[in-house]
């Protein structure tokens, strides 16, 4: 049994009662301990101005105005944490810098309108990398109707990337984290591990048949948020959801985790690109399971609405299992014979990977 984020536990281990222990290190606690403790240090600092809906803890945070509602997400990408400029061009940085926070907006199910860009260069960065950057950026904005709004530059020893995007909820309706409830289904967008497989072709020199290369260079450099995708689920009333960032398992650890609800996925079942099982073999799961950076929506429904869902939405929608009442943010993964299958690593977390 794989239990996933046991956030709560690992938080009251460093404070009780608003008392910090100011000498644990942000590695003990967690990346997602530390959003834990920032959230709880937010919340006792007062409340929030009329009109916020979402705060800290879900994809991106939403509010009421005039107009609706709108949402915003921010994102970083760091030189040697998420990028290495040996694998990755500079076109192909600007438009997954984009991507991924528009990604969150994604599985908001909402519609992205203005991106600020915060750009951090060491001084020796040419301009020929900076245009380069912004033609991919440029180019992702333009598919998906998003204004390059602003921004800042600044001097930095590493490259640094900072993305802001506001987008809206049309109609106040969100895919959200906490809404996942016991008898739903469990279903993706797309295929799983495809981008992981692109991070060890790239990392290990693996000599793959071209298409299959292509198909995985792709899958890792240019992923495309499912924005049109998650505006269909939020039309058809589906109301817990994400994408996948850091891994199937622990995103769905999270769901769970906010919903008060366990889950199980079968692993025959989840969505693996056929030539990456070829050519990957037993390890393709390992990759769908826990590899991340797919940015497929991961949501849960009852099965009237996935089969309505899969004869509407443009990409495959596979369900890969169930949300069952358990404790909370527990994620077990099963064979065909109903056997638990033990993980190495449920996915990403920062500061403990």
């Amino acid at each position: 049994m794989v239990q996933v984020a046991p956030c709560v536990p690992l938080y009251w281990r460093f404070a009780r009662h608003g008392c910090y222990n100011l000498s644990v290190k942000v590695s003990e606690l967690g990346e997602f301990g530390l959003i834990n403790l920032i959230g709880e240090m937010v919340g006792r600092a007062g409340k929030a101005p009329g009109g916020l809906i979402l705060g800290i803890g879900d994809d991106a945070a939403a509010w009421k105005c005039a107009g609706g509602t709108q949402l915003g997400t921010v994102d970083s990408l760091v030189e040697g944490v998420h990028f290495t400029l040996d694998t990755i061009s500079w076109e192909e940085l600007g438009w997954k810098s984009l991507a991924v926070n528009l990604s969150d907006i994604a599985a908001m199910g909402g519609v992205a309108r203005y991106a600020l860009i915060s750009l951090a260069l060491p001084p020796e960065t040419t301009v020929a990398d900076v245009t380069a950057f912004y033609r991919g950026i440029l180019e992702l904005a333009g598919k998906t109707g998003v204004a390059l709004a602003g921004g800042d530059t600044c001097r930095s020893p590493l490259v640094n990337i900072t993305i802001t995007v506001i987008g809206e909820a049309p109609g106040g309706k969100m895919l959200r984290r906490y809404a996942a409830r016991a008898g739903e289904m469990v279903a993706v967008t797309g295929y799983l591990g495809s981008a992981a497989a692109g991070l060890v072709m790239l990392s290990g020199n693996l000599n793959l048949e071209t298409g299959l290369a292509a198909c995985l260079d792709t899958a890792f450099h240019k992923p495309l948020p499912r924005l049109a995708e998650g505006r269909i689920l939020v039309e058809n009333d589906v109301r817990a959801g994400m994408d996948i960032s850091d891994g199937l398992v622990i995103d769905l650890g999270h769901l769970a985790e906010m919903s008060g609800v366990s889950a199980r996925i079968e692993a025959e079942k989840v969505p693996v690109e056929p030539r990456v099982k070829e050519s990957f073999g037993k390890r393709a799961l390992e990759l769908a399971l826990s590899g991340g950076e797919d940015y497929e929506l991961l949501f849960t429904a009852d099965q009237e609405t996935i089969i309505r869902l899969q004869k509407v939405l443009p990409v495959p929608v596979t369900v890969l299992g169930e949300v069952i009442a358990g404790k909370a943010g527990k994620v077990s993964v099963v064979d065909g014979k109903g056997r638990e299958i033990a993980l190495s690593s449920p996915g990403w977390e920062h500061f403990t990977a």
